[in-house]
């Protein structure tokens, strides 16, 4: 009879190769979870900030080109008597000068005959109260002599595209819309950092993913070296 013999390679415990394969697929289960996380977490965030990303790219641009862009201004002037009836809830007196809101209906009655707002701190002195109306894309005042009653007013518009450069930097444009720019910002970041954090997931299937990012780094702060100063 032959001899056989018969080589036997390195035994491998059934256990541990199953334990291996538990991890393997432990981490590949991780991995999906905050794949699928990051994904939503990133079209939330890009759905809320889709507009606000539009309008503050476009008016970046129209900001930088301000002298280029911007309309002539248009101002209107009206002038009035306040009625006597009135004219008794703002009479002068010997108060001290001081901030405070025009009486009710006088208030009602300058946005009827004047179409701007009545409302806000005034300043009044012993002749005049003087209520300065800035808003988006425009200036406006109304001026009421405390003696004789006249009241004058003025509005200046600069057009849509300024209006819209002053919502940008949110210039006279309350307290409501400062808390949107807030909430966008938070949304802007959000989205940012979900994408970078999705670009370090695809990175080893995208090998210009990084340098792209170096790039996006490095050249503005190649260009604000060299050329601002």
């Amino acid at each position: 009879m032959r001899s056989t013999t018969i080589l036997a390679g390195p035994v491998t415990h059934p256990m541990h190769g199953t334990a291996r394969l538990k991890q393997q697929q432990k981490k590949k289960s991780a991995k999906s979870f905050w794949l699928k996380q990051l994904h939503s977490w990133h079209w939330i965030s890009s759905a809320i900030s889709l507009i606000g990303l539009l309008l503050f790219a476009f008016t970046g641009i129209t900001l930088n080109h301000a002298a280029d862009v911007e309309g002539s201004p248009q101002t209107i002037e009206k002038s009035a008597t306040l009625p006597n009836d009135l004219r008794k809830l703002i009479a002068t007196d010997d108060a001290p000068d001081a901030k405070k809101p025009l009486p009710a209906p006088v208030a009602a009655w300058v946005e009827k005959t004047t179409g701007q707002r009545g409302g806000g701190e005034a300043e009044w002195s012993a002749d005049e109260i003087y209520l300065a109306l800035p808003r988006p894309g425009g200036d406006g005042w109304v001026s009421i002599d405390r003696n004789d009653g006249t009241v004058t007013s003025e509005a200046t518009s600069r057009g849509w595209v300024s209006y819209l450069n002053d919502l940008h930097k949110g210039r006279n444009t309350g307290t409501v819309w400062k808390w949107f720019i807030d909430i966008f910002s938070a949304a802007c970041f959000l989205f940012a950092l979900t994408g970078l954090l999705l670009l370090q997931l695809h990175a080893k299937k995208r090998p210009s993913t990084w340098p792209l990012v170096a790039i996006g780094l490095a050249l503005p702060a190649v260009l604000a070296i060299i050329f601002i100063h």
